[in-house]
């Protein structure tokens, strides 16, 4: 058989030689989450008095992301994020991150089409004996930028898990111009936030919504992890899972039986997913797991495929909603904190498939850095950015109720939000709604 010792050598370099390929003017790409290649970024911001103006695309990246913070006047590497984690947030509140505006299954095609990439850089798993190297857990959107970039350079990262996929899963040594090898560290850690009494009521509200055999996405947050939890704690059985981000929520669910995926329409007996991060029991649930396959969100969020799944279950959270039924789920008025992300994708899919829910869930208030409390239903927006139109709301769900606002005029959206924002708000919200023409005098009990 043949071996690719030889072009392993051949491609092996180090992290400093490698960067050198980057010219002033460059668009390079990191990829997502657990593709970021720590060693290569180090190097490429020891270079910054070398070049000016390189531009890095990158999201989910958990820091520190080097060439952003050697950079505060952003003259030699200017950083933007697809989607943000919470460190990508406190860049953004630096000035040092932009916002690329997307939905998560158009992020590839968005390369394909429209994109530059001179060099783009990923960390991967050792090299199998075929020559592949696998994508691990950025598989959702790295083959698609690594396919576009003009320089592929992989970063051996010892400690990512080798996932199955379906396809775009692996990129072969030939399509790779430098290796670089080096000592990493164990792999971050994000264990789930305790859930809070507010999220715990939410989550009581939806799992008597959930069948048995229903195909299950989580979010990011404590709040859909939490249900997540009560879901392994439930009498329900059968639950698939078709996600774009797997989290330890479904490891709990396949260590307490419940996740079989016996009853789903595609991939029958496969959890579905095309990103993952969490903590070791999920990197080690992951792992050359048969029963796992990781595949490009282009395929995952294809709301086409989500529609095929009978009972899908769809369950994210946002940051706010108005009384016309936006929703808000990427910044806080004009201060960015996340991305459009996949919502939008399950949104749309699970109303395409029969007996499917989405749900979205926030908590009735918040308290702002004063302390002062504000309710999460407002009026109108005032600057924060629409992630759902009002045409693709569904279920809404506070700790004081769930609506579902499909089908429901101006007026009706308008009093069934009131019905869930918090009784300290409701008097404003309905004097709001009067003066903004959709309250009628029926609406008064």
């Amino acid at each position: 058989m043949k071996t690719f010792y030889n072009e392993y050598k051949e491609k092996l370099r180090t992290p400093e030689e490698a960067v050198c390929v980057v010219k002033s003017g460059d668009w390079v790409d990191y990829t997502t989450a657990l593709g970021f290649p720590t060693l290569l970024d180090k190097a490429l911001a020891e270079r910054k008095d070398e070049v000016s103006d390189v531009k890095i695309r990158g999201n989910l990246l958990f820091g520190p992301i080097e060439a952003v913070e050697c950079d505060p006047e952003r003259e030699h590497f200017c950083y933007n994020s697809w989607h943000c984690s919470a460190y990508e947030r406190k860049l953004s509140d630096r000035g040092l991150c932009n916002y690329i505006p997307m939905v998560f299954r158009n992020v590839v095609p968005y390369y394909r089409h429209f994109l530059t990439v001179n060099v783009a850089m990923i960390a991967v798993t050792p090299m199998g004996r075929h020559g592949y190297f696998n994508l691990s857990c950025a598989t959702g959107v790295a083959k698609g930028i690594l396919d576009k970039a003009d320089v592929v350079i992989v970063e051996v990262n010892e400690q990512l898990p080798r996932i199955y996929g379906g396809f775009d899963e692996c990129i072969h040594i030939s399509e790779v111009d430098y290796i670089v090898e080096g000592e990493h560290g164990p792999l971050p850690q994000f264990p789930v936030a305790p859930a809070s009494p507010e999220d715990l009521k939410i989550a009581r509200q939806i799992v008597p919504m959930i069948p048995s055999g229903a195909a299950i996405q989580l979010g990011i947050g404590s709040m859909p992890n939490s249900i997540g939890r009560l879901l392994a704690e439930s009498d329900l059985t059968d639950l698939g899972m078709h996600t774009e981000l797997c989290s330890d929520a479904y490891v709990d669910l396949y260590e307490a039986g419940k996740l079989t995926n016996r009853n789903k329409q595609v991939h029958r007996g496969k959890s579905i997913t095309g990103i993952a991060f969490g903590t070791d029991r999920l990197y080690d649930w992951i792992r050359e797991n048969p029963a796992v396959s990781i595949c490009p969100l282009e395929y995952v969020n294809s709301p086409e495929l989500i529609g095929q799944l009978d009972n899908m279950i769809s369950i994210n959270s946002c940051i706010s909603v108005d009384l016309y039924g936006q929703i808000c789920a990427e910044s806080s008025g004009l201060r960015h904190i996340s991305g459009t992300g996949g919502q939008l994708d399950y949104l749309t899919g699970a109303a395409m498939s029969a007996g499917g829910k989405a749900f979205i869930c926030m908590t009735s208030t918040f308290l702002d850095k004063n302390g002062t409390c504000h309710s999460r239903i407002v009026p109108r927006f005032q600057g924060d950015i629409v992630t759902d139109p009002r045409s693709q709301a569904y279920f809404l769900v506070t700790e004081q109720g769930m609506v579902n606002l499909a089908g429901r005029t101006t007026w009706e959206r308008a009093e069934l939000l009131i019905s869930i924002a918090h009784p300290d708000f409701r008097d404003a919200l309905v004097a709001a709604a009067e003066e903004q023409g959709i309250w009628r005098r029926s609406n008064r009990r």
